[in-house]
């Protein structure tokens, strides 16, 4: 039978610090209520070191709606109608601009992208008392959430993208539904 050469002995150093143990005469809540605290500190700890190492980083508050989207390719079928001319008609001026494009600085861009009014306008039909209700109510959702704008198109044109324009014309649609407009 082989002989084995004995291992050398592993030696561990030894802590620099005891962790301290709770006296073992506590209650069970006792010990869990020490615990808590312990870890309540070192969260706390632990969270002015997150905020002192990230100060330095310029953020700004994300609005889930702008993470939330619509699915990628729209459905070629607009929507179930509702049943108020103001509502239908920002209805169909939203869907116009979800499968034709939106842009800002025209009514109409060489792709066939249109801006707000373009698609009102467009969706009107000729319709002119229909299509000044639209922008008015388009106008009021406007103005719940951003202050001095004075007109669809300048709001519009504030933009670079159409999330933002495309979302509050589908909470005017929302708004002439509740109005029953």
């Amino acid at each position: 039978m082989p002989t084995t050469a004995p291992s050398p002995a592993i030696t561990h150093p030894a802590p620099t610090t005891q962790a301290t143990a709770p006296p073992a005469d506590l209650s069970l809540e006792e010990r869990m209520a020490l615990i808590n605290a312990a870890m309540t500190v070192r969260l706390e700890e632990a969270a002015v070191a997150y905020e002192v190492n990230t100060a330095h980083i310029a953020t700004k508050p994300v609005d889930l709606a702008d993470v939330l989207t619509v699915p990628l390719t729209p459905t070629l079928q607009p929507p179930t109608p509702y049943p108020t001319p103001v509502a239908a008609l920002l209805q169909r001026a939203h869907h116009r601009l979800l499968t034709g494009g939106w842009c800002s600085g025209a009514l109409v861009d060489a792709e066939g992208a249109r801006c707000l009014y373009g698609a009102i306008h467009a969706e009107a039909r000729g319709d002119q008392n229909l299509e000044s209700r639209g922008l008015e109510v388009l106008m009021d959702a406007i103005r719940r959430k951003f202050t001095g704008v004075d007109s669809v198109p300048s709001f519009n044109d504030a933009h670079s993208s159409g999330r933002v324009p495309m979302r509050t014309l589908d909470q005017a649609v929302g708004l002439a539904h509740a109005r029953r407009l």
